[in-house]
């Protein structure tokens, strides 16, 4: 029956991979780009067209200021770009944003990042989908009109192709990246050559439209707060530039220094790009509104509900090549797939910061293995479904979705730029070497401008943004701290209660008098009383048994064993799939082979719980190990219960529901059954 099952998971995912071969999943700087990146390279599809957007409220008089605003943008970039250049350095484990402010900061500082980018991955995936959909949709028409089904569709298959692993869906989407990266190059050049020595017009299909403005003659404080607003939304162009702190593991050796420079790199693309389309839209005399329908009037009729309005992209891309020409329909699809895959950089972030977060049992346990791939499996599916969600419950609609974008990211930002200040100051604190202190000094006024400048974003982006629906992304953090704070709680409150003593029981020193297989994970106190049964009853042999996944945690395991001197001999078995249940199942049919006679009872030291929620915090292994092992003749499996504290809370509700009467049952008395009238 496994192998039924793991027929079509094979089919889909691929071969499982020995963990000795993580090494060869490691990314060049070349596969890096577009996997990390793939995300601020591509929001220039969408960003300046944001921009627009609001500018049209104050109708088209307003679209001098986006050069302005494309500045402004230029310089946070750049800013963020040169203040993560030193947090790669400084921090190259991987953590990221979440690790500075951890270390700097605090675990509440820390726990605040990691909620705003989780929040943050999970809108980028459904930002970058439900806009490709509709990029897509102008083109094919029954895409549009099933673009929630059809952004589904697009997250699972996405989905499919991470869970193949890193380097392989880095491969997948390097070329569009690229594609679309050259396209718009060859837009901007092109255009400025028509422009520039050519002295062609070029006319986007609404130069002709007129804008209905929402507030005419808007001055003084009402106009400082559109531009405000504009600036925030063009700032979605910066999404992503995280992501490639948190990745460094990923990267190639040296990795701090290939992280740094695919992070130059990305900031002089998506700048360039930005400024260009930018340019090339007010120069052809594109036209943008917020309600095209009513705003956009064609001789001064408003256009209707018949009309879409196409992205600034595509608007700017047919007045430079033309329209249906070869190379406006090759950027059109690069701009459309580009956008699918710029969810890449979250599926790519969130379940590395998972896996960290479950490390720090912030998360369940689970988000912190790899897969049969060594991508972290289950927090790519964890982020799937919280996409999917949030998709199906917004209608795969980017223009509200974007309104929830980009708080996150700057909570990050400004907490993670303080925290490296912080950083450098207790470096300096120590340091007698006068380059080194020039080099750090430097570092810190770098930090300190990327803090101060994000700080005042986040403020502008709270302000303008927050009536919009920035408020549903605060709560989303609110209710990520929440529930990781809770995890905490319940696994520390766990392992307290599980803490072995030092000195050892009477009960874990009895002779042996049963054959067995005591199964152990770590040395803790529901170990010990497994160990402490099993030498109770005969046996001709009593053995521990340990699977070895990870090599630190099998190290600390068989010293502590050695330690305390357990008189029980303890074998560990080498799993390079990172597979708990098949070792074990193999190991004992092995021992089943050479003496056919022979019973094998195998004991398994199990937590006892009380609440539902709590199964899921713990590791299911148990339950399969039981399920493959009944089916394994003369094979006895014994469960040794450890019983946590929420389970004798459990217990006493029951006991409570017991002694509950029923309403009138007093009066009524028990019902005897030989005394019933016929």
């Amino acid at each position: 029956m496994s192998k039924l099952t793991d027929l079509p998971k094979r089919i889909l995912i691929g071969r499982a991979l020995r963990s000795d071969k993580l090494g060869e999943t490691l990314l060049p700087k070349r596969i890096a780009l577009p996997v990390f990146a793939s995300d601020p390279l591509s929001s220039v599809a969408y960003a300046p067209g944001e921009v627009l957007l609001v500018l049209s409220i104050a109708g088209v008089s307003a679209y001098h200021f986006s050069p302005w605003i494309a500045v402004a943008v230029v310089v946070l970039m750049f800013t963020v770009v040169a203040s993560y250049r030193q947090n790669v350095r400084a921090y190259p484990s991987g953590g990221g944003d979440y690790e500075v402010a951890t270390t700097n900061l605090g675990p509440k500082a820390g726990l605040t990042v990691a909620s705003a980018l989780l929040v943050d991955y999970v809108l980028t995936v459904a930002v970058s989908i439900s806009s490709g959909v509709e990029n897509l949709g102008s083109a094919i028409p029954f895409v549009i009109e099933h673009k929630t089904f059809c952004a589904i569709g697009a997250i699972v298959l996405l989905t499919l192709m991470n869970l193949r692993g890193v380097k392989e869906s880095g491969k997948l989407f390097a070329i569009p990246t690229y594609l679309f990266v050259a396209g718009v190059f060859l837009m901007i050049l092109w255009g400025a050559f028509r422009g520039l020595i050519l002295g062609d017009t070029m006319h986007a299909p609404t130069s002709d439209f007129e804008i209905k403005p929402e507030h005419q003659g808007l001055a003084g404080f009402a106009l400082v707060f559109l531009l405000l607003r504009a600036f925030s939304s063009g700032c979605a162009a910066l999404t992503g530039v995280e992501a490639i702190s948190n990745g460094v593991p990923a990267f190639r050796k040296p990795k701090s220094r290939n992280a740094a420079t695919t992070l130059a790199l990305m900031g002089l693309l998506a700048v360039t790009m930005f400024c260009g389309i930018i340019g090339l839209a007010l120069v052809t005399d594109v036209k943008m509104a917020e309600n095209p329908a009513v705003d956009l009037l064609r001789d001064g009729v408003p256009v209707g509900a018949d009309f879409t309005q196409d992205p600034v992209i595509a608007q700017v891309a047919e007045a430079v090549f033309g329209h249906g020409s070869f190379l406006f329909m090759v950027l059109a699809a690069a701009t459309a797939l580009v956008l699918f895959l710029a969810a890449n950089t979250a599926y790519n972030g969130f379940p590395l910061l998972g896996s960290i977060l479950a490390q720090d049992r912030y998360l369940p346990r689970q988000l912190h293995t790899r897969g049969d791939r060594l991508a972290f499996s289950n927090g790519i599916v964890l982020l799937a479904g919280a996409a999917i969600l949030l998709v199906w419950i917004y209608g795969a609609d980017s223009t509200h979705l974007i309104q929830l974008y980009i708080v996150g990211v700057f909570v990050s930002f400004t907490l993670s730029q303080t925290g490296m200040v912080r950083h450098w100051n207790r470096l300096l604190a120590d340091e007698r070497d006068q380059a080194r202190r020039r080099h750090m000094i430097r570092s810190r006024a770098i930090n300190a401008f990327g803090a101060f400048f994000c700080g005042v974003v986040l403020v502008i982006v709270l302000a303008t943004k927050f009536t919009h629906g920035a408020w549903v992304a605060l709560l989303g953090m609110v209710i990520f701290y929440g529930t990781m704070t809770a995890i905490r709680k319940h696994y520390d409150r766990v392992a307290a209660e599980i803490a072995p003593d030092e000195t050892p029981a009477d009960e874990s020193v009895r002779p042996s008098r049963v054959h067995a297989i005591v199964l152990v994970s770590k040395l803790h106190r529901p170990t010990l009383r497994a160990l402490a049964y099993a030498q109770l009853i005969r046996a001709d042999q009593l053995e521990a048994l340990s699977i070895s996944v990870d090599p630190d945690e099998t190290k600390a395991l068989r010293e502590d064993w050695e330690r305390r001197a357990i008189n029980v001999p303890l074998k560990i078995l080498d799993s390079p799939y990172r597979e708990v249940t098949r070792p074990v199942i193999e190991y004992v049919k092995g021992l089943r082979r050479q003496s056919p006679r022979d019973v094998i009872s195998v004991y398994i030291p199990e937590y006892v719980v009380g609440h539902w929620y709590e199964h899921l915090l713990h590791n299911q292994s148990a339950l399969r190990l039981k399920g493959r092992l009944l089916f394994t003749p003369g094979v006895m499996v014994t469960s040794v219960p450890y019983q946590l504290q929420s389970s004798e809370a459990a217990k006493k509700r029951a006991r409570k529901r017991a002694d509950w009467s029923a309403p009138g049952s007093v009066r009524r008395g028990p019902v005897e059954r030989g005394h019933r009238k016929g």
